[in-house]
């Protein structure tokens, strides 16, 4: 077999050469360079041909057999055919490059410094080295390991700056050969201690680099002395790029020096003293807009290949396996911070094959690392920044497309989603900590202890009782661990860089398996990865289904327990919240039996909620206590009870501070809208969105007052507008101010000590503001809604609610969607009894509803499903079904609520359908509705 091949390499005019090499293979540097020059010439085969247009080697590119091949391709595939011995066709010309071009497997050193840079051969060989090294490394089962550790002197080197990258550039565009340009690519992006050295700032340096570039984009490229010139000063950089420092498995980090290895310790160690901030990020833009003016077909390959290998081969083993070593160099956040500025970040390609690997390689670095790309990300722009959480959002929508999932393989199990969603998550603090964030940061709401401990029981009955004494009150919102390291919480974002909504992947959240993914959550172990752990992905009404699961579990949870107490303890099953209320006393019969409850046995309130109206027929599943929910709501903030005030101007409601009634009535009523979440009933109420926002545990601020009193921001506004230095005698504020309560009465209130002799100045007209602020929304209304949010927190306490919902979203669980989309509704609608879609009474039936006002279309909701509000998600998560009741006939259609079923008699007429229709749901309230 030696013979035979030696025979093919002697087709060659340089076979002689060859076969002495092949005839001292028992040498191991000889057998490489042969090695390396056949898979050389199979890969030249390949890709350029052996210019005989009468070729018919299959193997060959002169034949036409041979199909487009990338560099990794054509590498891998040489690879193959020098195993195979595949057949070598005579070279016409000199397309092949001769072994006296070749590169000398080992020694490290540059051929093509050796050649000169005319010297074609030289510099497609080092590539074609780093292509076969690629494809080796990517399939192990690949032959040749000897060449696996090459390494040439570029690869060897510390680092790339833009001067150098400019150099190549220019010489390749006036050579017209890109080859050079391919080759430092692919030894820097490939190379982790060369690519974490790339673009530093080198204060010594800088000012002879600027210049040296000045008088490198005046060369003349077109050959006339560039060349010459070009190379001499590629020596002189090349003098300082003397030594590579390699990060070996088990025994962390060394310096492999070619010179003085204490001296080149000492410098690398100056170099290393230069932490993160010492990336010149704009010396790496400007090198990626040089390197994207050039074809990008003559370099994106290799660019793209080389950072797959790096991502592969090398940053991604050590953090699994020497995370700790790893982490402690230097500048190791610059090689992230390089590869996420590539103009080539947004691209299919680039998304398809390197995003995978580089969210899985950044998802697992320490988290102080992760902090630092997050604040290198914050400042971009907002557009830029969304451009990247497209391109993540598109990766996970092409892995749910291309992924085939089983019951054993879960979205939660795919990699590439899991790994861009915690990628995401940088992203989402980026476009938090680059915004405008609120004042102060994370100031939570002050803690109740003092507060309690001083306060009569009688004042507050829920304090000092059994099972009542848990700290229901004011708790700091729960932290991320990220979100720590940086300093900041959701809950400061007030203008984020991107929307948070559009972190939401709609496509995503539908596709989740949401009962999978909640027991995941709830295991904690970390195991499995689960997307509630990422809200931020996840649309409210995906997450409102995790919320559903929770208390479904808990309310299930105390029925068991309530067995259980029967069985083993002999006392009286329990497993229901019920409440017996009377209509006409639906206030005094509700607070009265929830006081009650909540003083007795707060752990009830976890139980399933089951509402009977007294004199009235009917099982709640569902429908009943959506109706008493609605009633009790418009009772308590009715204007006879004073507890809440209405702006007229946004037409919300906000505690009235000079009420009369106790502490208590207000924690009945934080009870009333925990139970309505916990039971998954959305209310008609008309709160401010701060009023969310202090629920989860974040004070109100001077921001907040637009949607509170857009009146008084305007003004406020105008204060601070105001720059003349006459602010005193133009707006004569003082630091007292001024307000009414409910029956008109004029008070007022001192923001700082002895407040009405200080006048607001343009020093102070910052502080004003936030202190008025500060006054209306928390210390004006503090004993109301510390009470109130008591009340709220004893059912939802052991909830995930607070780390799953941002308040905007707590308020759409809440309140539910503004958005009426009957369109959404009928293409959801199901039919019963005979009828279809088709059904002519069905279809005069959406005929009207279609024609209907938004004012009846809310009537026909609140009668066929107990609530006149949109759930979150939509009217097509309603379901509503339509049954046929019975034939022509003069009844009433009626609807059990707590199915959404609508029981439709078959109305001979349209006419007649909008008569009895009409009247059903305007005299709904309190008959028809079972």
């Amino acid at each position: 077999m030696g013979e035979s091949f030696r025979n093919e390499e002697e087709q060659d005019n340089g076979g002689q050469q060859e076969g002495g090499l092949w005839s001292s293979r028992h040498q191991n540097g000889d057998m490489k360079r042969a090695a390396a020059q056949l898979i050389e010439k199979y890969y030249f085969q390949l890709t350029d041909g052996c210019g005989n247009p009468l070729c018919d080697n299959p193997n060959c590119a002169s034949s036409g057999k041979v199909g487009p091949l990338s560099s990794n391709e054509a590498a891998g595939k040489a690879l193959q055919l020098f195993a195979a011995r595949a057949k070598l066709c005579e070279v016409v010309g000199a397309k092949m490059p001769r072994s006296s071009q070749s590169l000398t497997l080992g020694s490290g050193v540059n051929a093509a410094s050796a050649q000169g840079p005319s010297s074609t051969g030289s510099t497609a060989t080092c590539s074609l080295v780093r292509d076969v090294n690629m494809a080796g490394a990517s399939n192990p089962s690949t032959p040749l390991p000897p060449l696996l550790p090459q390494v040439d002197e570029l690869s060897k080197t510390p680092g790339l700056t833009e001067e150098t990258l400019y150099l190549t550039i220019t010489e390749c565009r006036s050579s017209n050969n890109y080859a050079k340009l391919r080759r430092l690519l692919w030894a820097v992006f490939s190379n982790e201690v060369a690519l974490r050295h790339s673009f530093l700032k080198n204060p010594e340096s800088e000012e002879r680099s600027n210049e040296t570039l000045v008088e490198c984009k005046d060369l003349d490229t077109t050959g006339v002395q560039s060349k010459e010139e070009l190379r001499a000063l590629e020596k002189d950089l090349d003098k300082d790029l003397d030594c590579a420092e390699v990060l070996c498995v088990g025994e962390g980090a060394a310096s492999i020096c070619d010179g003085d290895e204490k001296e080149n310790d000492e410098n690398q160690s100056a170099k290393n003293a230069i932490l993160p901030s010492a990336l010149d990020i704009g010396e790496v833009r400007r090198a990626y807009a040089s390197l994207f003016e050039c074809p990008e077909m003559e370099f994106g390959n290799t660019l793209m290949n080389a950072i797959v290998q790096l991502l592969s081969d090398s940053l991604s083993i050590q953090l699994r396996a020497h995370r700790d070593a790893f982490t402690a160099i230097p500048n190791n956040i610059n090689i992230f911070i390089i590869l996420i500025e590539s103009p080539a970040l947004n691209t299919t390609d680039f998304i398809e094959g390197v995003m995978p690997k580089m969210c899985r390689t950044i998802s697992q670095l320490p988290e102080k690392d992760q902090a630092l790309l997050v604040k290198h990300l914050a400042t971009w722009e907002g557009s830029r920044l969304h451009r990247l959480l497209a391109s993540l959002h598109q990766l996970i929508t092409i892995k749910l497309l291309t992924t085939e999932f089983s019951r054993d393989f879960t979205i939660n199990d795919e990699d590439s989603i899991t790994s861009a969603t915690q990628v995401m998550k940088l992203l989402f603090y980026a476009s938090i900590l680059g915004g405008e964030l609120d004042t102060p940061l994370l100031k939570d709401l002050p803690s109740e202890d003092s507060s309690t401990e001083s306060m009569p029981l009688h004042d507050d009955p829920f304090l000092g009782v059994s099972g009542a004494g848990k700290d229901w009150a004011a708790r700091a919102p729960p932290k991320d661990s990220l979100g720590t390291e940086l300093g900041i919480h959701v809950l400061d974002a007030r203008t984020p860089l991107v929307p948070l909504s559009e972190f939401y992947d709609d496509f995503l959240s539908d596709q989740l398996e949401m009962d999978r993914d909640f027991a995941y959550y709830k295991a904690g172990s970390g195991d499995k990865f689960s997307f509630l752990n990422f809200p931020f992905i996840l649309t409210a009404a995906t997450k409102a289904l995790g919320l559903y699961y929770d208390n479904r579990i808990r309310m299930y949870s105390e029925r068991r327990i309530s067995i259980y107490q029967q069985v083993i303890e002999g006392m009286p099953a329990n497993p229901y919240l019920k409440l017996r209320i009377r209509r006409d006393h639906i206030i005094d019969d509700a607070l009265v039996e929830l006081e009650m409850v909540a003083l007795e046995n707060p752990g009830d309130l976890k139980k399933q909620m089951v509402v009977e109206f007294e004199g009235e027929q009917g099982i709640d599943e569902g429908g009943v206590s959506k109706e008493f929910f609605q009633l009790i709501v418009e009772q308590i903030f009715n204007p006879d009870y004073a507890m809440f005030c209405l702006n007229n101007e946004t037409r919300t409601f906000w505690f009235n501070p000079n009420c009369f009634e106790s502490d208590a009535q207000f924690t009945l009523v934080g009870i009333v809208l925990g139970l309505a979440i916990y039971n998954n009933v959305i209310l008609d109420v008309h709160f401010p969105p701060v009023m969310y926002k202090k629920l989860c545990s974040k004070p109100g601020s001077f921001h907040d007052l637009r949607e509170w009193n857009p009146t008084l921001y305007r003004s406020l506004v105008e204060l601070l507008e105001y720059e003349g230095e006459d602010m005193e005698d133009v707006f004569m504020q003082t630091f007292r101010v001024g307000y009414q309560d409910v029956f008109g009465t004029s008070l007022t209130h001192d923001l700082k000590t002895d407040g009405d002799n200080i006048l607001v100045s343009q020093s102070s007209k910052h502080e004003f503001v936030e202190l008025y602020a500060d006054f209306l929304l928390n210390k004006m209304v503090e004993r109301q809604f510390r009470a109130f949010r008591r009340g709220f927190n004893m059912v939802t306490d052991d909830s995930p609610l607070a780390n799953l919902f941002r308040p905007e979203e707590l308020e759409l669980l809440v309140c539910g969607s503004q958005h009426y989309d009957f369109m959404e509704l009928m293409k959801s609608a199901e039919y019963d009894g005979g009828y279809t879609s088709e059904t002519s009474i069905i279809q005069a039936f959406w005929e009207l509803v279609h024609d209907m006002s938004t004012e009846d279309k809310k009537k026909l909701l609140q009668f066929t499903t107990g609530s006149a509000r949109v759930p979150v998600g939509g009217l097509a998560r309603l379901k509503l079904i339509i049954a046929r009741q019975s034939s022509d006939c003069d009844r009433l259609p009626t609807a059990h609520t707590c199915f959404n079923v609508l029981l439709l008699p078959e109305y001979s007429s349209k006419e007649k359908l909008k008569d009895r229709l009409y009247k059903a749901i305007k005299y709904s309230q309190g008959f028809g509705m079972l």
